[in-house]
């Protein structure tokens, strides 16, 4: 049986995890979030495509963040990667049309 996961395992539910700390405020956003990117997994069948690389850049700008410095401008661009991301995965799952919307 796998070791429980302190801060959550897996693809979706990582990229949930991640989502909720950039819906505060930006300046809180980024303590804990570079938590759930250690159990963040990219599922086989997106390897190598647009998915791949989203992630790989959400990685790099967690990771890469300096707490107190320009922490609105990169939280707006961490959100615009998650929300390319939810729509190349509902591409790739055959949603032929995924839109985030207008009050994202």
């Amino acid at each position: 049986m796998p070791q429980k996961s302190e801060f959550g395992r897996g693809f979706v539910v990582n990229l949930m995890l991640l989502s909720r700390h950039f819906g505060l405020p930006p300046e809180k956003a980024f303590y804990g979030a570079a938590d759930h990117l250690t159990d963040f997994m990219v599922p086989e069948q997106f390897r190598g495509t647009e998915i791949d690389e989203l992630v790989e850049r959400l990685r790099k700008m967690v990771i890469w963040h300096q707490p107190g410095t320009l922490d609105k401008e990169d939280a707006a661009d961490i959100k615009r990667i998650l929300n390319r991301l939810a729509i190349a995965v509902d591409r790739e799952l055959g949603i032929p049309d995924p839109d985030t919307g207008k009050y994202d």
